[in-house]
């Protein structure tokens, strides 16, 4: 029997504007547009999956339904093995008390990159959408998942998932995952999404910074801030972190640090999160939304313990790989 469950929190960002945000936004009349902006949910694409395999306007007619899974792979605890992929996951740990570490790695290896898909809350591109993470990966027919980059707190960015564009609003440094299975950091603001899917991009995503370019980690990273928008918290400090990174073409690494847990996980800095995927030899490396949305899922099951207490918050989407 399927245990029912419970409606996907608030997150951070949608807490702080109906609080103390919206008091603020209150006071020069704009509670409606608070509201409308940060908590209503708007779905630009419906059945989003479906429109994954149908060529748009941007997308040429280059959208595949990714990588077929050979089918023949055997589950053995928290690894994953397959004529055609391998999934590796470990846990972490380090320091006591408020320098405590917990942090778990997934070690993912393809023959083809495509296997790695997107999936929207409720299969609807839209804003202020979410949904737990498990129960998107289940919709999806996920083995492995981890949260993406909050795409739906937003209204700019290029967003390209499975080689269709959903969204062309250059603003920052983003992130393509290439159909030759290598991984790219890019400016927005100096391309568009008709020419990434040209190039051959496979999956962007828009949030960051890049964490590790060339091997090595990116300096200053500790003090930039992603957004502006209303309600965002800074980066800065020990703060829980998700983020992907590819060692060769084809062979990634995805780091899940649980934090603000005293005792149990505080969390790791910006530049702390950069050193654990050089450790691992990563080439290049990006930072995705963090928080309480860090959360990695395998097998049907959170493998981490976001924020200490066990217990997922909703998101607008997740990067995933099936059997």
């Amino acid at each position: 029997m399927t245990k029912s469950r419970p409606a996907p929190r608030l997150s951070r960002r949608a807490l702080i504007t109906g609080s103390a945000g919206a008091v603020g936004v209150a006071a020069v009349g704009g509670t409606a547009w608070a509201l409308d902006r940060y908590l209503i949910e708007h779905a630009d694409v419906t059945s989003a999956s479906d429109y994954q395999g149908l060529p748009g306007t941007q997308n040429s007619g280059s959208a595949t339904t990714g990588a077929t899974s050979a089918g023949d792979g055997v589950i053995d605890g928290t690894t994953y093995t397959s004529s055609d992929r391998q999934i590796t996951i470990t846990s972490h740990s380090s320091g006591s008390g408020n320098s405590a570490m917990a942090w778990f790695v997934a070690d993912v290896r393809l023959n083809d990159v495509t296997a790695v898909r997107n999936a929207f809350a409720k299969n609807t591109f839209g804003t202020n959408i979410i949904e737990y993470p498990t129960a998107i990966a289940q919709s999806a027919g996920a083995l492995f998942a981890i949260n993406g980059d909050y795409y739906g707190f937003r209204d700019t960015g290029i967003i390209i998932r499975d080689g269709v564009a959903f969204r062309d609003e250059p603003a920052r440094q983003g992130l393509a995952i290439m159909r030759d299975g290598s991984m790219i950091s890019y400016d927005e603001t100096a391309t568009n999404a008709a020419k990434l899917i040209s190039d051959g991009a496979w999956q962007t995503l828009s949030f960051g910074p890049t964490l590790v370019d060339g091997g090595a980690a990116v300096s200053g990273i500790d003090q930039l801030e992603i957004d502006t928008n209303f309600g965002n918290h800074s980066i800065q400090g020990a703060q829980p972190r998700t983020g992907l990174g590819m060692i060769a073409a084809n062979h990634f690494v995805f780091i899940v640090v649980d934090g603000r847990a005293s005792g149990y996980s505080n969390g790791v800095t910006m530049t702390g999160f950069a050193q654990l995927f050089v450790e691992l030899g990563a080439q290049v490396a990006y930072n995705l939304d963090g928080g309480g949305s860090s959360q990695m899922v395998f097998n049907g099951s959170l493998v981490n313990n976001p924020l200490g207490k066990n217990r997922e918050r909703g998101t607008s989407d997740i990067l995933w790989i099936g059997k």
